[in-house]
């Protein structure tokens, strides 16, 4: 595997790139739809003749999309053989929202997708302090369906996060394919190292955040499926959050470790105490994020890295290897040794 560290910022205007709308509509095109009639309906005639445009507006994507949808009969956009008729996502939510907590969200919705249909498996797995969304997709159709695959991560990571309104954080996002032209992006949608060429294709979170209660009720859900997908599709492109700048800010330090709080907050220009303020009203406190960064660190470089265990400890601010070692296997279930042997195996 290999890691993408884009650090970019969220773009300032709510828009998404060219070449990431044509992604999401390749299955559209191979089925005979005409993508310039579809512009036209959605409001962006004549986008797809115009060289020099770069990027459309997220509510004409979004409207790309639903027309998409309705055209096909399927909100798979065309990627399933078998169409998944408009709906059905709005069907598992239903099946979900009285549910007590994340974790049953996740495992029932997963389980609601099995009993449908069979191109889309979706599986919730824990591995110590570790939680992975791992998302699989038959393509029966032989598509480029990397943008398909993202969106189910988007919208998954987005609908959980609505779910318990706090922001899910992963820690990082592993792609079984190459990326595409539009990596840029990647920074956007998940603000966390991504991985491509891995075994399958998974979102990994802190596994604490399956425990948060699913606090929405049925009234909400009516007003969420009615702004759905723009709603889901909007939040990536948005200004982060103060948690993901945190995230952002102590990834790009050599030294983890001893960045603190009032480092941080100063940096950001208010004091420690608002920052932590701000940090538990999204859900989050800074010493979660900072060792979930410290674990991010410790991953990348036993991939992709010859530094030994002690080494790595070191870099991370762990003063004895047993310590880095009792943490690791707290964060994922394994020895970093394990750890690296399992990925040199794949």
């Amino acid at each position: 595997m290999t890691p993408d560290h884009d650090s970019s910022a969220p773009a300032a205007q709510p828009t998404v790139p060219l070449e990431l709308v044509r992604a999401h509509l390749v299955a559209a095109a191979a089925a005979g739809l005409d993508l310039d009639a579809l512009a036209t309906r959605a409001g962006c005639a004549g986008v797809f003749a115009r060289p020099d445009e770069h990027r459309i507006p997220i509510d004409a994507f979004a409207r790309l999309i639903r027309l998409t949808w309705d055209t096909l009969g399927s909100e798979t956009a065309g990627f399933t053989e078998q169409p998944q008729r408009t709906g059905l996502f709005a069907m598992m939510c239903h099946a979900t929202i009285t549910c007590p907590n994340l974790r049953r969200a996740l495992l029932r919705a997963a389980r609601f997708y099995a009993l449908v249909q069979d191109e889309i498996a979706i599986e919730l797995v824990e591995h110590g302090d570790e939680a992975q969304l791992r998302f699989a997709h038959r393509n029966r159709r032989g598509l480029d369906d990397r943008a398909f695959i993202e969106s189910l991560m988007v919208i998954w990571v987005r609908w959980s996060s609505w779910l318990i309104q706090r922001e899910l954080l992963p820690d990082r996002i592993e792609f079984a394919f190459a990326p595409g032209s539009y990596r840029e992006e990647y920074a956007r949608m998940f603000p966390c190292d991504h991985y491509f060429g891995a075994r399958e294709n998974c979102v990994v979170f802190p596994a604490r955040y399956l425990d948060h209660p699913v606090t929405r009720g049925s009234a909400e859900l009516a007003e969420f499926l009615n702004s759905a997908p723009e709603s889901l599709m909007r939040r990536y492109i948005e200004t982060p959050t103060l948690s993901s700048t945190v995230r952002r800010m102590l990834r790009r330090r050599d030294d983890i470790a001893g960045a603190g709080v009032e480092e941080i907050a100063a940096l950001l220009g208010i004091s420690a105490q608002t920052l932590r303020r701000r940090l538990r009203e999204e859900g989050n406190g800074f010493q979660e994020i900072k060792d979930s960064v410290r674990k991010e660190s410790a991953i990348d470089q036993l991939l992709n890295s010859a530094r030994t265990a002690n080494e790595i400890a070191e870099s991370i601010g762990f003063s004895e290897p047993s310590a880095f070692h009792r943490a690791f296997r707290k964060w994922t279930g394994t020895t970093p040794g394990a750890y690296r042997d399992a990925a040199q195996r794949r």
